[in-house]
């Protein structure tokens, strides 16, 4: 392995914690709707447990209200008990063939929960980054101390690894101060 198949490779595994992290946080709720929210919710489907999104259309009706289409009639009711049931306090309202999931507004102490939830996402994207950066720095301290790589270029390589950390911790910080804008807006 080369300092540039260490770097790239710290890279990738960068893009993949901020991918993460985006994932974690679009689950956090906010005061709007939004049918990621959703994603985590499974309905038992023919004895097996199966993703929401595998049994019914999840869509917008506004900005405070999810619907919910099941594809299958006899499906309404086993969606409407696993939303009630999940931890997102939702209460669904059905209409026919229809699921209203009206998104109840947020108290201020939920609000700074959330907001609470966010940094700490944040927070262990950031140790996440640093590990990483931490192991591709030991990766070129073996190469110089194998004699493959010399001690210049492990000093331009830590400087350079410095470099895509601190970029990915501006991004992880903006993701975040996104999202407690998000929930504090309505």
């Amino acid at each position: 392995m080369t300092i540039a198949d260490i770097k790239k490779n710290t890279e990738g595994k960068m893009e993949q914690s901020i991918a993460a992290l985006k994932n974690n946080l679009s689950k956090i709720r906010t005061g709007r709707a939004n049918p990621q929210l959703l994603d985590t919710i499974h309905v038992e489907y023919y004895g097996s447990m199966v993703p929401l999104s595998q049994v019914a259309n999840v869509s917008l009706l506004d900005a405070r209200t999810i619907s919910v289409q099941p594809w299958e009639k006899n499906m309404s009711a086993k969606i409407e008990k696993a939303i009630r049931e999940s931890d997102l306090g939702l209460n669904p309202a059905s209409l026919g063939e229809l699921i209203r999931v009206p998104m109840p507004p947020m108290s201020e102490e939920r609000r700074k929960e959330m907001t609470k939830l966010a940094r700490s996402e944040g927070e262990g994207a950031k140790v996440a980054i640093r590990n990483l950066r931490r192991d591709a720095n030991e990766g070129v301290k073996k190469l110089v101390k194998d004699k493959l790589a010399s001690e210049d270029d492990q000093k331009r390589s830590e400087a350079d690894i410095q470099k895509t950390t601190d970029r990915h911790i501006v991004e992880i910080d903006a993701l975040v101060a996104s999202k407690e804008q998000d929930i504090m807006a309505i």
